[in-house]
């Protein structure tokens, strides 16, 4: 019997958290300057077996403008890496690559309360 378990490793969950505390610093304290003002929350972040790559799931509020806010952040993922790098540095051998996705959970949540509503 072959049973797959898809299963982070525990040094993955611990870099996932350094990183997803991190990176919301660094929205935060507005290290990095977007066109459009909104509250950013980093949600989930889920790391590479080999940590090379981050995949930051983001939740933005207001939600008009999520689309041009994700790409804004998505083509300013390198300056992002850099003042993470400068963070973690001392932690980690080397500062993953960065991915950004849009977390749209808490949107649905509320669709389905308005639909329940009615």
């Amino acid at each position: 019997m072959l049973i797959f378990v898809s299963m982070e490793s525990l040094r993955q969950q611990k870099v996932g958290r350094l990183i997803q505390k991190e990176v919301g610093l660094i929205f935060n304290n507005g290290l990095v300057q977007l066109s459009v003002k909104l509250m950013i929350s980093v949600t989930q972040v889920r790391m590479s077996p080999d940590l090379g790559i981050a995949r930051l799931y983001l939740s933005l509020f207001p939600s008009e403008q999520k689309k041009e806010a994700i790409d804004e952040i998505r083509n300013q993922s390198s300056e992002i890496r850099y003042h993470l790098g400068k963070k973690v540095g001392k932690q980690l051998r080397h500062t993953p690559e960065l991915q950004f996705y849009l977390d749209d959970s808490f949107d649905y949540a509320e669709e389905i309360d308005e639909l329940l509503k009615e």
